[in-house]
């Protein structure tokens, strides 16, 4: 049994006591990231703004539009929401890494990716994000390609469409890159070595 004269342990000491004023500063220099990811909560809201445009435009011309016109409007939809999403990856993900916690553990919405988010897991994450919006750019333009070399039908020119293709095949690369590199830098755990 432990005699009662035994010294007591000291309270511990404050992180902010135990960090010099140089290190404290910097460590605090984070929070001016905090403009930064309210800046893409506004522009969160002019995007969902802009979808709404875009839908009202839909309906209220859905019996002059032909098909192709149709097609290419909803691309237009897809593409606003697949830029939402990223921007939500970015605002929340870069928020719970570099600036602070967020605290959802135990929230019904808590997103699922959440519970892993990194640094190399954001990277990889929105990698994946711009190849899923330079898919639906390149997609409308393989759509308008039909009217190329058609005065006033086409935005597009034969080389236009050419480097949008190479610039996603580029994307495509860096994303395989990215997660190559991340793949190589942190190696599956083997749970199993261990046991016998």
């Amino acid at each position: 049994m432990a005699s009662s004269d035994e010294p007591t342990s000291a309270p511990p000491v404050s992180a902010s006591r135990r960090l010099g004023l140089l290190p404290t500063l910097i460590f605090s220099s984070r929070w001016l990231q905090l403009p930064l990811y309210l800046g893409l909560i506004v522009a969160q809201a002019v995007y969902a703004f802009l979808f709404l445009k875009e839908l009202w435009h839909l309906v209220v011309h859905a019996f002059d539009f032909s098909e192709q016109q149709i097609m290419l409007v909803v691309l237009g939809l897809i593409d606003v929401v697949m830029i939402s999403n990223l921007l939500m990856m970015v605002i929340i993900g870069g928020y719970e890494t570099f600036v602070s916690r967020l605290k959802l553990e135990g929230h019904p919405d808590q997103p699922e990716w959440l519970d892993h988010v990194n640094a190399s897991v954001l990277k990889i994450k929105l990698a994946m994000a711009i190849i899923g919006i330079s898919s639906i750019h390149l997609l409308r333009t393989f759509i308008e390609a039909g009217n190329l070399g058609v005065p006033g039908k086409s935005n597009y020119t034969e080389t236009g469409v050419i480097l949008q293709t190479v610039i996603h095949v580029v994307f495509i690369l860096s994303a395989i890159g990215i997660a190559y590199v991340d793949r190589i830098s942190n190696p599956p755990s083997h749970h199993g070595a261990d046991h016998h």
